[in-house]
């Protein structure tokens, strides 16, 4: 798994996750969206380049985006590959990404 960390704007940051989110590469995706969630109030983490997702990738996801919310900040995902779609509506969580439906139109 790749991750790269766009700073868009003061207020603005862009993660983009390429290959593989598994539990192999939970804490490097972890590690990467906590501190980027401590300087920025807005967070977009694109997956359109991932190609495989497990329960606790999505977990991670789940957990910092009530983090994200409690901290009144926001962690959207956005674009959503194939693999992260058909993982989400087999787990019935499209509706906790609600902008992983907007992005994905």
């Amino acid at each position: 798994m790749t991750i790269s960390v766009l700073h868009l704007k003061d207020t603005l940051c862009h993660v983009v996750v390429d290959g593989v989110m598994t539990i192999d590469t939970e804490m490097q995706l972890q590690n990467n969206l906590l501190s980027t969630l401590a300087k920025y109030p807005e967070v977009e983490v694109d997956l359109a380049g991932v190609s495989e997702i497990d329960a606790s990738a999505l977990q991670l996801l789940m957990r910092n985006k009530i983090i994200a919310t409690a901290r009144g900040k926001s962690l959207r995902v956005i674009r959503p590959s194939p693999a992260v779609l058909a993982f989400l509506e087999q787990a019935d969580l499209e509706g906790f990404f609600c902008d992983v439906a907007e992005s994905h139109t």
